[in-house]
């Protein structure tokens, strides 16, 4: 497996970012989704990772968003199918090694409460739960979690 900073303007990758809206959307009201879509991920302060196999095909994807105080990771996915191989996590660690090098030094992220999977896989990379953070209104569908230096 390889991984890499990537244009998430790639078929493949908008296949991804479409699987995880698919997954999604149905779990939130239509007001607490707060994925950023193709063009916010193309910006300059944003890292976005793709992993792929030994042939080339896009297994699951992430990103960070660099600010002067905090990255906020964002669009993390993994193909159904290639769950439970690690993917996420060497996808994230990753993402904070790029954005480490980069001078950032903590990481936050909101995710659903209809995510447990996604929330223990926070918790054992290390994240532990916070109040909100940025913009994001007090929205009791979201959980706020942070990863300090």
């Amino acid at each position: 497996m390889q991984i890499s900073l990537e244009n998430p303007d790639q078929p493949d990758v908008i296949q991804l970012i479409d699987d995880l809206d698919a997954y999604q959307k149905p779990l939130y009201p239509p007001e607490s989704h707060y994925g950023i879509d193709i063009a916010a991920l193309s910006a300059p302060n944003v890292l976005f990772a793709v992993a792929r196999d030994a042939q080339g095909t896009a297994l699951g994807c992430g990103a960070i968003v660099v600010a002067p105080e905090y990255g906020e990771l964002k669009r993390m996915f993994v193909r159904p199918q290639n769950r439970g191989q690690g993917i996420a996590a060497k996808v994230l660690a990753f993402l904070e090694s790029e954005a480490a090098a980069r001078g950032c030094t903590a990481f936050m992220l909101e995710t659903g409460i209809s995510q447990p999977e996604a929330l223990a896989f926070y918790a054992r990379a290390g994240y532990a739960r916070r109040g909100r953070f940025g913009d994001y209104p007090d929205d009791p569908f979201s959980v706020f979690m942070q990863k300090a230096p």
